[in-house]
């Protein structure tokens, strides 16, 4: 997995964690197992783990930081809620290049999986929930293998490398 490392080119980070090095995640920290069970795990950043929701609806990533016991953003210190910021917007500005979405959504709800995640979706008007929020709409459907690895290279590369 592409790990984010202080110098590395295309690695965003907040200044005042690139001072202290690369960020360490919490001794304690694990995925919630709702959300290892419904994703694929991409690769970390600084702060987060950035996953790929298993449901080729729609184009729908997670940013989860890996810090324990953090339900709320405003749980997170002020340094790694500018991270947390710094790197939603980094991923949602690849999303959006990717995918060339009609509407981004970026939410941060929890009320079923308590761990803090942060959506980030790419909508389009012709998707099975538009206007809808995508919860519970259609069944998730299947990623085609080859199509969802070309996606995640795709996500890779410009995440890490551009």
């Amino acid at each position: 997995m592409p790990r984010a490392k202080p110098g590395m080119t295309g690695v965003v980070c907040n200044p005042a964690l690139c001072k202290i090095g690369e960020m360490s995640s919490s001794s304690a920290w694990s995925l919630h197992s709702t959300l290892e069970k419904d994703t694929i795990n991409i690769g970390d950043l600084p702060l987060s783990r950035v996953l790929v929701i298993k449901d080729a609806n729609y184009p729908w990533l997670l940013l989860v930081p890996r810090r324990a016991d953090v339900i709320e953003i405003i749980d997170l210190n002020e340094v790694e809620q500018a991270q947390l910021m710094t790197e939603i917007n980094r991923v949602a500005r690849v999303l959006k290049e990717v995918t060339k979405p009609d509407k981004m959504n970026i939410a941060a709800l929890g009320n079923v999986v308590p761990q803090l995640h942060v959506h980030i979706i790419a909508r389009r008007t012709s998707d099975a929930a538009w206007p809808r929020p995508v919860w519970g709409v259609v069944p998730p459907l299947v990623h085609d293998p080859q199509e969802v690895e070309t996606f995640i290279a795709a996500l890779r590369r410009k995440i890490w490398l551009s």
